[in-house]
């Protein structure tokens, strides 16, 4: 038994993910702040959503205070947890954020994977097979201005997931992954940035306008084989679009 728990699956890659995870049959608990009515009625025994805002932090630690992760988790054999949640925004150079923005992407893009990463390796010591992939960036690698916030955020998890696998826990594999560049509502908000928000802007037009964009489906097929094959956790931080299928 394979079971899945996801963040972040109403749209772009997140669902994309949902939608790869339960074609081939995998049960899948979903958190994220809306939820996908025609996704469920199309899954309707495969398919669990969560409503959480996963900036609302003491919100997400009542729903882990819960038994709903663990009672979804009781019986895997593989258990599966992709943190792919995350925001963009605040977009700008520093001085000029606002502090409510840069502290709701911290929330999500760490804060949430930090605990749901914690409560998960908790809920599934049963399981034989345990893998947790971060959804990653090349700004936690590369550093780009105007992108401060989400640089850091990402390299976060990057360092974590290295701090995660040194501790070598019994059936825990883990990976922090760059999906590449993919079509999704993120790199609409790139293109909408002004030059002076985001020196790099044009970088990213181009690659729209030249068609260099992948498709949010095809990440997610490539990912969900890749999070389900043997080589998983053999790269602890990497790009996906450079490791085997």
């Amino acid at each position: 038994m394979i079971k899945a728990l996801l963040t972040g699956h109403s749209r772009g890659l997140g669902a994309a993910i949902a939608d790869a995870l339960l074609r081939r049959g995998i049960p899948l608990l979903a958190l994220a702040r809306s939820g996908n009515p025609q996704r469920c009625s199309t899954y309707p025994d495969l398919l669990r959503e969560a409503s959480l805002d996963l900036s609302d932090t003491p919100s997400l630690e009542a729903w882990l205070n819960t038994p709903s992760l663990r009672d979804f988790l009781a019986d895997a054999e593989t258990a599966l947890l992709i943190n792919n949640a995350g925001l963009l925004q605040p977009v700008g150079l520093v001085g000029e954020a606002d502090a409510t923005a840069i502290a709701r992407a911290v929330a999500v893009n760490v804060t949430a994977p930090l605990l749901l990463t914690n409560a998960f390796v908790a809920a599934t010591r049963q399981s034989a097979d345990r893998r947790v992939v971060h959804i990653s960036s090349g700004a936690a690698r590369s550093p780009y201005a105007g992108w401060s916030v989400y640089c850091a955020t990402k390299a976060a998890l990057d360092h974590q997931a290295r701090a995660m696998a040194a501790e070598h826990l019994p059936g825990l594999r883990v990976a922090s992954l760059a999906p590449g560049v993919v079509d999704t509502g993120m790199q609409a908000e790139i293109r909408a940035s002004s030059v002076e928000q985001f020196p790099q802007k044009g970088r990213f037009e181009a690659l729209k306008s030249s068609g260099q964009l992948t498709s949010p489906d095809k990440a997610a097929q490539r990912l969900v084989n890749y999070l389900l094959g043997p080589s998983f956790g053999d790269v602890v931080d990497g790009d996906l679009r450079h490791l085997p299928d």
